[in-house]
């Protein structure tokens, strides 16, 4: 991983992610519907994509983690990907479906 601008900004939100996992989560009851974790998906997306892409992905993920979404299995993207290689019910996206925009 080569150092960029926006490295300062990565761990600066990977040090919010890791305070509130050894801080705040403890406390809380487990009320996340995907594996892995939201805060864990977070740490891993602002690993793999960075400070940017890697913030849109983990906030889309917590706004989707709520009472009314299934949940799931849900794994960070490949690098250069949006979207999992995989469905929530742990089948594989097709290319039709990574093509297409259905999930």
């Amino acid at each position: 991983m080569a150092w960029h601008i926006g490295a300062p900004l990565r761990w600066l939100l990977i040090g919010f992610v890791w305070v509130y996992r050894h801080t705040i989560s403890p406390i809380l009851p487990p009320t996340c519907r995907y594996h892995p974790s939201c805060s864990a998906y977070a740490f891993e997306a602002l690993h793999v994509h960075g400070a940017a892409k890697g913030f849109v992905l983990a906030t889309w993920r917590v706004l989707r983690c709520n009472p009314f979404n299934l949940g799931g299995l849900d794994p960070v993207p490949l690098r250069g990907a949006w979207r999992p290689e995989i469905l929530p019910d742990g089948r594989p996206r097709t290319p039709a479906q990574t093509a297409g925009g259905a999930a």
